[in-house]
């Protein structure tokens, strides 16, 4: 099973290959929101993929690319965290949680 490391919080969890990053933070208790579900109808899941695993994700969709316009806080390297999927060749990805979201504010501890 792969593991990702959730930012700031320097938190890394096992987690089912086949999970969006999205599921892996609310099965671990990341405050990272995802208002539509997954539904990719919102921008509450961005985050910030870090910049060495950006190009090992599947290309980001048009649809998901006209939902990070909406991201606050948007990167070069944002992604929603319903569109991420984790498998074995992304093991130990890193994404980091922004500060803000449409919704909530992060807590850094």
């Amino acid at each position: 099973m792969p593991n990702i490391t959730f930012l700031p919080m320097n938190q890394t969890f096992e987690v089912e290959e086949g999970s969006s990053v999205m599921e892996a933070a609310h099965d671990n208790e990341i405050d990272l929101e995802g208002a539509c579900e997954g539904s990719l109808a919102c921008a509450t899941c961005h985050v910030v993929v870090d910049a060495e695993w950006y190009d090992k994700l599947e290309e980001a969709t048009d649809e998901e690319e006209d939902m990070l316009d909406q991201a606050f806080g948007l990167t070069p390297t944002s992604r929603l965290g319903c569109q991420v999927i984790m498998t074995d060749k992304l093991d130990g990805l890193k994404v980091t949680i922004p500060e803000y979201s449409k919704n909530i504010s992060v807590d850094k501890k």
